[in-house]
């Protein structure tokens, strides 16, 4: 009993000892944790997705040069506008988020409506030529626009479409 009582004794004081009183010294090696004393912090130029940047002066590339809008949303045309828009872009597009393409709310706040609808009108050659659909084309994972050959009146219902979506 004496033994048992000294060997507990000797093993508790060894993990007394064991466990305070020095400080480890920490290896160098990978981290996730950022050093403050050695590491710089360098301010990355933030770059905005092409997604989201806001260029209205681009008309793009295709057949329409010039386009007015009315002040008020045509809504027979919107409503046509919206059911091409389910039959022939929902495949790609949801009206809200991104998807395999950019979502179309709040559009016109940040493309020209020329741009618009020679993206819908004329994918190819923008794709091939335009900065900016060439920039969204990288963004979306090389996913280009599919031409699905709508008339000019029917990228312009299409288009009357996107001003309803805030």
């Amino acid at each position: 009993m004496k033994t048992t009582l000294k060997l507990t004794a000797v093993l508790a004081a060894a993990l007394l000892l064991s466990c305070g009183g020095k400080e480890e010294k920490k290896k160098e090696g990978f981290s996730y944790e950022k050093k403050a004393t050695t590491e710089q912090t360098v301010k990355k130029e933030e770059t905005v997705p092409a997604s989201k940047r806001i260029d209205l002066n681009n008309k793009g590339i295709g057949p329409i040069t010039s386009i007015e809008l009315e002040a008020e949303i045509d809504q027979t045309m919107a409503a046509h506008g919206a059911d091409i828009y389910k039959k022939m872009c929902t495949a790609c597009h949801r009206p809200d988020k991104k998807f395999i393409g950019p979502a179309p709310t709040g559009i016109l706040e940040r493309r020209s409506p020329e741009w618009i609808m020679n993206i819908i009108l004329n994918p190819e050659e923008m794709v091939q030529k335009d900065p900016l659909a060439k920039a969204l084309l990288i963004e979306f994972n090389g996913s280009p626009m599919a031409n699905q050959n709508l008339t000019q009146e029917e990228a312009r219902a299409v288009l009357e479409y996107f001003r309803t979506l805030k």
